[in-house]
């Protein structure tokens, strides 16, 4: 199995990523699962200055997945170059970096800032933040506010290095954000951010969450995302995409990349089981090759195919060998088990 992905121009080993805020710039990760077996680390959303984010509580759990008000904390540019990038260069990872602003001239500053980072292999661009406090920082609600985000990112990078736009779910067309986006310069788009999201305690009869709305993520999530995924592929089918909503298997992700995604980024279920991004990586490995594909290319957009087009098919079994029978002799003593005595 090939499992090689071209993500905008950005080669990775393989096609598992992170999902941006949910494991910070990846040391989190690494005492279950070395960063560097995965496609790539999305890091969290950076700021030009340090962010201390919105109210507590800032995290509610919902009967399929949470709710975050994280508010985009983070230690600001200055901090994560001299400390994240770093650490994921000394340990062999590629990173896509996700930045996120107030206004165009804050993305356009902030990519100046990151455009010859170390471990850099491409930049997401958070336009799309559903917690944030001011709704007018959520560009991604408008093609034309959007694209201006763009256009002003593109500009400030070097031309090898892709551009990812980070699309909302809360839109009502999200093609036509996107088409705006590449228009204005994107490389490939991440499809989807959290959706936006509320939970009223019924003891208090008040908001949970300290910022009173949040985003909503995990399993809740994933028919929502896999749909503006297949929405926007089957538009812009020449336009990479980085599928992310929900995914917890390797079959999850393997509807991504049906759908047209050429890359997935696991997130919420890192909380729950941190090694999730490792797993997913092998049980995706696994359902290609039974559904006979030769590589992750081949699988990309697979889902749209004709109707009555037949699969591919799917790989003869490999014959079974019997083992060589190995002599009995008496009296001979087999080797030791747990629970016998010596």
């Amino acid at each position: 199995m090939n499992l090689t992905t071209n993500l905008a121009g950005a080669v990775l080993p393989n096609p598992v990523l992170t999902a941006s805020g949910c494991a910070a710039a990846g040391r989190e990760l690494e005492p279950f699962a070395p960063v560097s077996a995965l496609g790539a680390v999305v890091t969290k959303s950076v700021t030009l200055r340090p962010r201390a984010g919105r109210p507590a509580p800032r995290m509610a759990e919902t009967a399929s997945g949470m709710l975050n008000s994280i508010g985009l904390q983070n230690p600001g540019v200055d901090a994560f170059m001299a400390h994240d990038l770093p650490w994921l260069a000394e340990h062999g990872a590629r990173a896509v970096v996700s930045i996120a602003g107030g206004s165009v001239a804050d993305y356009a500053a902030l990519a100046a800032r990151i455009a010859h980072a170390p471990a850099m292999v491409a930049v997401e661009v958070n336009i799309s933040c559903p917690n944030v406090e001011s709704r007018g920082e959520v560009f991604a609600c408008d093609p034309v506010a959007a694209s201006r985000v763009l256009a002003a990112v593109r500009a400030e990078l070097p031309a090898g290095i892709p551009v990812l736009a980070k699309l909302s779910p809360d839109v009502t067309d999200v093609v036509a954000v996107a088409r705006a986006c590449v228009d204005a310069g994107a490389d490939g788009l991440t499809l989807v951010n959290t959706l936006l999201g509320l939970v009223i305690d019924p003891d208090t009869m008040r908001p949970v969450l300290g910022g009173v709305t949040g985003g909503l993520s995990g399993p809740a999530i994933m028919p929502v995302a896999l749909r503006c995924v297949w929405q926007v592929h089957a538009a812009l089918p020449a336009v990479p995409l980085l599928g992310v909503g929900g995914i917890r298997t390797g079959l999850d992700a393997l509807q991504f990349v049906l759908a047209g995604a050429s890359a997935v980024s696991v997130g919420t279920a890192v909380f729950g089981d941190p090694s999730a991004p490792v797993r997913v990586l092998a049980e995706l490995e696994t359902a290609l090759t039974e559904r006979g594909f030769a590589s992750v290319a081949d699988a990309v957009g697979y889902g749209h195919r004709p109707a009555g087009e037949d699969p591919v098919a799917p790989p003869a079994p490999t014959p079974v060998v019997e083992a060589p029978r190995v002599p009995v002799v008496v009296g001979a003593r087999g080797p030791w088990r747990l629970g016998e005595d010596l």
